[in-house]
């Protein structure tokens, strides 16, 4: 025991979290005969191979949305051809601005409610009446 009866491996920051998820006893049965054949060294092997497996094939979606979720600094303005080709690419915007947001008037409430998930805005947000109004809840 070190001081204050805690060791040194409980002082130490965690390198990892601990999760618990549900299986079915059919996928549980699965992993347990991938296990023991010999493909993983345990369930757990398993599991972590599985989700690094999975964020590799969906690297490039989360290194775009890592990059979407970031503050713009100064101006940024939203007009129709940047919603639809949001929606047109199957993307929700997180919009984070340190500065001005300004909505254009070209761009109508259903369209802004489709494509915007959310606006963050360190300053001051510019839209008409309509498109505020819809994206009244997602505005922080």
């Amino acid at each position: 025991m070190a001081e204050g009866g805690r060791t040194a491996r409980e002082k130490a920051a965690p390198d990892s979290e601990k999760i618990t998820l549900n299986l079915g006893y059919v996928d549980l049965g699965r992993i347990d005969l991938l296990v023991q054949e010999g493909f993983y060294a345990n369930r757990s092997d398993f599991i972590r191979t599985a989700i690094r497996n999975q964020l590799t094939r969906e690297g490039e979606v989360v290194a775009r949305t890592i990059e979407r979720h970031t503050f713009d600094l100064g101006l940024r303005v939203l007009d129709r051809a940047d919603l639809e080709a949001a929606r047109a690419a199957g993307e929700r915007l997180h919009v984070k601005v340190i500065g001005l947001v300004r909505i254009a008037a070209d761009v109508d409430p259903d369209l802004a409610r489709e494509t915007i998930a959310s606006i963050t805005v360190l300053g001051s947000l510019q839209a008409d009446a309509a498109v505020r109004a819809a994206l009244a809840e997602r505005i922080r």
